[in-house]
This record gives structure tokens, sequence and C-alpha cells, in this order.
């Protein structure tokens, strides 16, 4: 789905807060709510909140301290709203943050058949209050604890004033810069290709920054397909020559103040890009040739 949709990625950013026994559902629901209500200024009217079906306790607390009236609290009775860390171990239940993005947007609210892009989770506050065993017993965590996941690109993306993450202002230099590398306009043949490259190249340097090397097994033969789908797709785009090492230093100027490894790793994630491609373009050659003669 990655380049077909608003949301979805190779790579993404995941902003979190975490307490180990320190503070539980009450704070880490204040701490959320203050957050996007007093410091990022969300409007609360756009506000959705869901709860897993049996947390009382934490339907009670949103309408406490977001003033939620009861429809604005979606219990939700599948996994959707309850983390489990494997079959066994550590789980519990979550409470989504969903922004509406409003009406022109189609899509059903959280939880209802015809999801959509209206309604977007934009946080995802879980609550590990149970060890669950094989027997698929729980029991209460001595410590219980908090672990949340805000994604960056949705948020900015809402605060930007868009519902798609593509529109956000660091894929809006990406996909600028490989238009101008490329040289082609943006329309409905090229968008796709454009945000599939964007996306596929942050991938791709933060894995080889990693220490990930292409390979053809494991993690590397992951690493090297998404590599070549965004290389085929440059390729679609008229591109005879080597273009994800031309497009690092747009990735490294917009990231590398939050991320030195992309500074650290330069020339071996630039090397590794353009041999990467170089063989990949033989191939592709190769491979059109007998295509085309079949």
């Amino acid at each position: 789905n990655v380049g077909y949709t608003p949301r979805h990625h190779t790579f993404f950013e995941m902003l979190g807060n975490f307490s180990f026994g320190d503070y539980f559902k009450e704070r880490a629901i204040e701490l959320a709510w203050n957050l996007i209500t007093k410091d990022f200024g969300l409007d609360k009217d756009r506000l959705y909140v869901t709860v897993f079906h049996e947390d009382d306790e934490a339907f009670n607390f949103w309408k406490k301290i977001a003033g939620f009236s009861d429809d604005k609290i979606i219990r939700i009775a599948t996994s959707d709203n309850f983390w489990s860390m494997g079959e066994t171990g550590p789980c519990g239940p979550c409470s989504e943050i969903f922004y509406d993005h409003g009406e022109k947007y189609s899509g059903g609210l959280p939880g209802s058949p015809d999801e959509g892009d209206r309604f977007v989770e934009i946080w995802n506050l879980v609550f590990m209050q149970y060890n669950k065993h094989k027997d698929g017993k729980k029991e209460l965590l001595p410590s219980p604890s908090i672990d949340t996941g805000m994604g960056i690109e949705r948020v900015a993306a809402v605060l930007q004033g868009t519902s798609d993450n593509y529109d956000i202002d660091l894929f809006r230099h990406l996909i600028d810069c490989t238009k101008e590398v490329l040289k082609v306009q943006e329309n409905q043949k090229t968008s796709i290709p454009l945000r599939i490259i964007s996306d596929h190249l942050r991938a791709s340097c933060f894995l080889i920054s990693d220490g990930v090397i292409p390979a053809n097994e494991g993690r590397g033969y992951v690493l090297r397909r998404i590599m070549r789908r965004g290389m085929r797709h440059s390729h679609l785009l008229g591109s005879k020559e080597p273009v994800f090492y031309n497009l690092f230093d747009t990735l490294k100027n917009e990231m590398s103040g939050n991320y030195p490894e992309l500074v650290r790793a330069e020339s071996l994630i630039k090397e590794t890009l353009k041999m990467e491609e170089e063989k990949f373009l033989v191939l592709l050659d190769r491979g059109i040739k007998i295509l085309n003669d079949e």
C-alpha cells in the first residue's frame, strides 16, 4: 500500500512516552490531552478516542479529563484496542486518539465497517497491566506500565492542514528534489512513483546507516527489495542513470539534525545506493528485453 494511500510507509517516526510503574492510566491520558489540545492546539471538537470495551477506568478518565460525552469515547471489542507483546508476556488495553479531518473525506467513525480517510488515529496509549500465560490466563503486573506511540508524520499532517502524510514539508522537499533530478512534472501518472521513491529512499538510507547491507537473504533481502521497488519507479519515470544517491543530500539536510547517523554513514549510504542501482539497471534492462522478446 505504500505510495497508494496517504498514510502507509516503510519507514516512519514514532514519538512515545513510557512509565514503568511510575504513573498509569489517569496521568497518561492527562499528559496526552494536555499535549495535543494545549501545546499543539488541536481543536478538541475534532478529537475522538477509543477504549477497550471492558476498560471502564479509561472510559471514565477520558470523561473526567477531556469532558467528553459518551458518544466521543468509543468502546472497541477487538484486538485493535488490546495490545500484546506476543502469545505470552506483558499486555493490556489501549486507548487510541483520532482526529476528524472533516466531512469532505469519506469514512465512518473508528470501529465502524466503513473506516476511511476522515478519522485518522494519531496516538495510541497502551496500558500494560497484565502478564499473559500460555493457557491464556492473565494476572495483574506488579508495576503496571505505560507505552505510547504517536506517528510524527500523521501529527505533522494535522498541524500542517492536510490529511495526507506525503504533503508535509519533509516529504514535499524529497518529492520536489526527485522531480528536479528526474525532470518530471507532478501529475496523476507520476504522483504514486514520486511518493514511493521518497518513502523508500528514507527507509533504505536508515537501514544502511544501521548496518544493513543489500543481500539475497534475511534483512539484507528486505532492504534490497525496498531499494529495487523505489529504483524501478525512478526507471518508470524515465531515468536511465542511478538516481537514489543523488537524492540523499536532500534527505540528509532534512533529517540529520535529529539523526546524526546519516552524516556518519554518508559515504557508505551513497556508495551502496549507487552500486545497487547500477547493478539493478543492468538486470532491469536485460529482463525487459527478455520480456519483450517473449
